[in-house]
């Protein structure tokens, strides 16, 4: 039984992660810039919710959209497209782990259902140093939505209102840090905190705590090192997003665990 929810959480996770560079490469612009709508070359993307279902590579052209980002100037330079293709592999990985320390409990399909979007939040934040709107207040109230009816069945290991109290005090957090040096935060960060918050506090002040806090850890010591190799100085803008959603998986990896 055991090998079996791992297994169809691998599967899961491969098949959604497939859609992710898609998603990624179509939100990966500068807020002043509206979504692409098509690949490099101008074909439309085509396919269900409006194309933004589909696999990596242009259906007309048949070529893999690569990581695109904005120039100052207004232009567009396309990058290698060398992480796409290790996008399913660590959604497939993330799925594994949750499946491996949630077990057969109600909470693990919200976590599996949820991933794929953090998994396509953090590819976007990495790329444009952005955390668009229309996922993370979604994300956020899913969150919250789904863990209602998880909390009301059998062997569910968490509370749905200390998951929505969770919620409510790291987005309060993160939004007193933004105020307090709105420079160092970005407000989409502020926004994420919230989806993050209700996973965290699903499992308790502790683990909320403690998935916090690794994000911040994970996000110094990431910015450390590359002060180290002289490519950032104390100014420079690092995308905090996926170091919160790295943190946040932690948290819930080692909540899942201690339930279990």
């Amino acid at each position: 039984m055991y090998a079996t929810l791992i297994t169809a959480a691998v599967l899961w996770g491969a098949a959604t992660g497939l859609l992710v560079p898609r998603a990624a490469y179509r939100l990966s612009v500068e807020p002043s810039r509206p979504w692409r709508d098509g690949c490099p070359d101008g074909h439309p993307f085509t396919g269900p919710a409006r194309g933004w279902l589909g696999g990596a590579r242009c259906p007309a052209c048949r070529v893999r959209v690569g990581t695109v980002t904005s120039t100052r100037a207004g232009t567009e330079q396309r990058l290698p497209d060398a992480g796409a293709g290790a996008v399913p592999a660590v959604t497939a990985l993330v799925c594994a782990g949750l499946a491996a320390a949630t077990g057969a409990r109600p909470e693990l399909a919200v976590w599996l259902l949820l991933t794929p979007f953090a998994v396509l939040l953090a590819l976007v934040d990495r790329r444009v140093h952005r955390l668009p709107d229309r996922l993370t207040l979604p994300l956020a109230a899913a969150a919250a939505v789904l863990l209602g009816p998880a909390a009301l069945l059998p062997g569910a290991a968490g509370s749905w209102p200390g998951a929505l109290l969770g919620g409510a005090a790291l987005g309060a957090v993160y939004c007193a840090l933004f105020l307090i040096h709105p420079d160092g935060m970005g407000f989409g960060d502020v926004k994420l905190a919230l989806s993050l918050g209700v996973v965290l506090g699903w499992y308790g002040w502790s683990v909320l705590f403690a998935g916090a806090f690794a994000g911040f850890l994970f996000g110094s010591v990431y910015g450390l090192g590359l002060m180290l190799l002289g490519r950032a100085g104390r100014g420079t803008a690092i995308p905090f997003g996926p170091f919160m959603i790295a943190g946040a998986l932690t948290g819930v990896l080692a909540g899942g665990l201690a339930a279990g």
